[in-house]
This record gives C-alpha cells, sequence and structure tokens, in this order.
C-alpha cells in the first residue's frame, strides 16, 4: 500500500527531474566540439605527459561562472561515458574541468588503452540541451 508521503516523494523527485531538463541552457545551433590532437587509434608513449588539444565551433569558450550567449568551457572525460544534457558534470579522476577557459591540457596516463571525450559546460558546469559533446577516441600509451 502506498502511503501519501512515497506518494509525495515521487512526485517531488519527477518534478525535479523534469525542472532540471527543462532549465538546461540550450546548445547554440550548429556547435561542434573535437578532440584536434590525440587523434583517434593514435599510439602514444608513456613517461612522458600527452597534450590534449580542444576543438570547438560556432561556440565561445570563458570561465565558469562567466554567462554569455553561446558560452561554455571544456570538460574532458577520461575512460567514462557522457553525462546526458541538462546534468551537472561530475568533478573526479574522469571528469577533468577545464573552468579557466583553457582549450588545451596534457595528461600522464598508465600503459594500455583510454578513451577521451570533450563535453562542453554551461556557465555552472552543466551540460547543454543536447549536449555539446565530441565523438569518443580511443588512444593507445606504450
Amino acid at each position: 500500500m502506498r502511503t501519501p508521503l512515497a506518494a509525495f516523494t515521487v512526485v517531488a523527485a519527477l518534478s525535479a527531474a523534469l525542472g532540471a531538463a527543462a532549465a538546461a541552457t540550450p546548445a547554440p545551433p550548429g556547435s561542434y566540439l573535437y578532440i584536434g590532437w590525440p587523434n583517434d587509434g593514435q599510439v602514444v608513449s608513456s613517461g612522458k605527459p600527452i597534450r590534449v588539444w580542444f576543438g570547438l565551433r560556432n561556440m565561445s569558450v570563458a570561465p565558469k561562472g562567466v554567462k554569455f550567449p553561446n558560452t561554455g568551457h571544456h570538460h574532458l572525460l577520461v575512460d567514462t561515458d557522457a553525462p546526458g544534457p541538462g546534468v551537472e558534470i561530475p568533478n573526479d579522476r574522469k571528469h577533468l574541468h577545464f573552468g579557466a577557459g583553457e582549450t588545451e591540457t596534457t595528461l600522464e596516463l598508465p600503459p594500455g588503452k583510454h578513451t577521451l571525450q570533450l563535453v562542453m559546460g554551461d556557465d555552472q558546469h552543466f551540460t547543454f540541451a543536447p549536449s555539446v559533446q565530441s565523438k569518443k577516441i580511443t588512444i593507445t600509451v606504450k
């Protein structure tokens, strides 16, 4: 038997989820995010930092907290999947934030296969709707 409290909890959770999706920052038309380097399938040497270059078209980059139309900042995902639209991007070893407006970085990864993907976040680290994300690439560190 459902209690009024349980029904309220379900309604509140659904309302919050719908509200978050509705509040997502709209993605600029024609926005295109990509990893300029390394290339998909690239083999890189271990023991030295791997340079990752971020590419973006039809959108601008600004630091976290700076809110302008059609503007966001980069997040590099390492060995994980991209979050959906209107979702706050986690901040951990698999979700690297570039809230100062950086357009490249260097990584040190252990030997093996790794996936890399970029996702744009708005001024508060939320994904756009639809999500502005690059193709996921795979590199091998030897």
